[in-house]
């Protein structure tokens, strides 16, 4: 199969599309043949060697991918070949074969493009995970999310809205701000001309909100505190701005406050199972019917990963960026699997 490897850590000229082993399903797997996968961060830090693969994952680049099924592993029922699916991956979607863990599949909505499909798993699970499994949040309540035209931030509004919170965000452009307040964001503040917290306490009329999702790490910390509410919540999901430095813990304690944090590539595959169910209940009716959307900022081709990576380096993306395939990537290296009943 082709993937995109990195011999060596480094800038995105690190990687390179070349040929690899194809996988074979295991137990429970399904053997995918991918049409496109999402970009994140992650993919970039893992590109520089900051961020190995955990043990037994793929050493490919690549948590989220959307393809068709191409052959089953022994147990996997769910999904037929030749259905479309999404689906989480420890590592493994910047290639034009992958093996998917069933339980973190999905199918994808009848009207949604493979672009779009690979755009959704990985930024919307995580949304949801801080969300509502470690943020509790609920209705009538008020969360402010960094980074809100991200892939993350703008599945993050999209989700809060639907939960019927009150969004508050910060951006980096005015063309941002417009996107998020589309997306469902009551207030898009930006971060280059004014001083996030402050503008939080005075659009929450000094109340504060009740949840934080912070991706900026210990230099977003003091002000995310400053922002919180007494009783209120945060959840960690990434440390753009680094994750050391000199931190006041004092407000954790005079206010209340509770600060939690995982990551999802991490997560157990029976809790990413559990994820996956309950995300698919709520919104797969939600994209199929349009109150929820996949935001794709722009896609490259697989060779052109390097790129991707440059662009998303940049900040210049709002929405998701997405690596796409061929459509016939890949045909010949399942042959060897079809038609064998691997369940």
């Amino acid at each position: 199969m082709q993937a995109i490897l990195v011999p060596t850590p480094g800038g995105p000229e690190a990687m390179t599309l070349g040929d690899a082993p194809g996988p074979e399903p295991t137990a429970g797997e399904l053997l995918v043949r991918v049409r496109a996968a999402g970009v994140n961060r992650a993919d970039v830090l893992q590109r520089m060697g900051r961020y190995p693969p955990p043990p037994g994952a793929s050493p490919i680049l690549g948590l989220e991918l959307a393809g068709e099924v191409a052959a089953t592993g022994p147990g996997a029922s769910r999904f037929q070949p030749g259905a479309r699916v999404m689906a989480l991956v420890t590592g493994g979607a910047y290639a034009t074969l992958a093996a998917v863990p069933e339980a973190a599949a999905l199918a994808i909505p009848a009207g949604l493009d493979f672009a779009q499909g690979a755009a959704i798993p990985e930024a919307f699970l995580t949304a949801w995970l801080n969300l509502f499994d470690l943020g509790g949040l609920t209705k009538g309540e008020t969360v402010f999310i960094h980074a809100g035209a991200s892939g993350v931030g703008t599945a993050a509004i999209q989700l809060a809205r639907e939960a019927g919170a009150r969004v508050l965000t910060a951006v980096g452009s005015d063309e941002k701000a417009a996107l998020c307040r589309e997306l469902g964001a009551a207030v898009a503040i930006d971060r280059h001309r004014e001083d996030v917290a402050a503008a939080v306490q005075e659009a929450t009329y000094g109340a504060g909100v009740d949840l934080v999702l912070g991706v900026g790490g210990a230099p977003s910390w003091p002000g995310n505190l400053e922002m919180l509410k007494r009783g209120g919540r945060m959840t960690l999901i990434g440390f753009l701005g680094g994750s050391r430095g000199e931190l006041d813990l004092g407000p954790v304690l005079r206010k209340s406050l509770t600060v939690r944090g995982t990551t999802l590539r991490g997560t157990s595959l029976e809790e990413k199972d559990r994820l996956v169910r309950a995300f698919g209940e709520f919104a797969l009716p939600r994209f199929a019917d349009g109150r929820l959307r996949a935001v794709v900022d722009r896609t490259f081709p697989l060779a052109e990963a390097a790129a991707a990576h440059a662009y998303m380096e940049a900040n210049r993306n709002a929405g998701k960026i997405v690596l796409t395939m061929k459509p016939a990537a890949g045909r010949e290296e399942v042959r060897a699997f079809a038609g064998r009943d691997r369940r």
